[in-house]
């Protein structure tokens, strides 16, 4: 599924239960947030996790570490669905680059590569110039550099921020568990990790 698709389909899903008051949800072990107008989901064979992050948070960061040993507790068993934000008058930019690679099947090689401009190589990752050699480092193609510069991407990246404020996100990396579950750091970046996979842990063994 597209990243637009998936956008489209979340928003209209948040609408459609803003106004209904979900089930009560199986107990889960852990420390969440539950948001009682959205709804628990877990078909009994995946959990969807959808990690808010934005391409200039440290925090976000130092979590791409952990992703690969929350991913690797329970392979096959999650959906992850990376949603990149910005906060106020940031740019909106580097989510865009991302979500063109991610088309092209590159998403996982944008993100890595985006952090370590910016927190390793201390480049303007705003500057579409940046963005555009770090395209051409990817082989994304001149494509890439036309739709980035045209802003093909920029609804779709304000619909993700549209998307956060539903959630009630207000930190980030921030994730939502089996559709309800709002997860943020904890005073340690193993202790956030640890958290998520005894949350998982616990929907995944009901």
């Amino acid at each position: 599924m597209s990243f637009k698709k998936f956008i489209v389909m979340l928003i209209s899903l948040i609408l459609l239960t803003l106004s209904v008051n979900a089930e009560e949800n199986p107990p889960v072990k852990g420390i969440y947030d539950q948001l009682p107008e959205f709804k628990f989901v877990f078909d009994g064979k995946k959990v969807e996790v959808i990690e808010f992050f934005s391409f200039y948070c440290s925090h976000c960061y130092e979590f791409e570490k952990s992703i690969p040993v929350i991913k690797g507790n329970f392979p096959k068993k999650i959906q992850w669905k990376n949603v990149p934000v910005y906060w106020g008058s940031g740019s909106s930019k580097p989510g865009e680059a991302y979500l063109l690679a991610e088309e092209q099947g590159k998403g996982e090689q944008m993100k890595k590569a985006l952090f370590d401009a910016f927190f390793i190589e201390k480049r303007e990752i705003s500057d579409i110039s940046v963005l555009e050699s770090i395209g051409a480092k990817l082989e994304l193609g001149f494509d890439f550099s036309r739709r980035l510069r045209a802003g093909d991407k920029e609804k779709e990246a304000n619909a993700a921020v549209t998307m956060m404020k539903a959630y009630s996100v207000e930190v980030t990396p921030a994730l939502i568990i089996a559709g309800n579950l709002k997860v943020v750091p904890e005073k340690t970046h193993d202790a956030f990790r640890d958290n998520i996979i005894t949350i998982l842990n616990s929907i995944l063994n009901k």
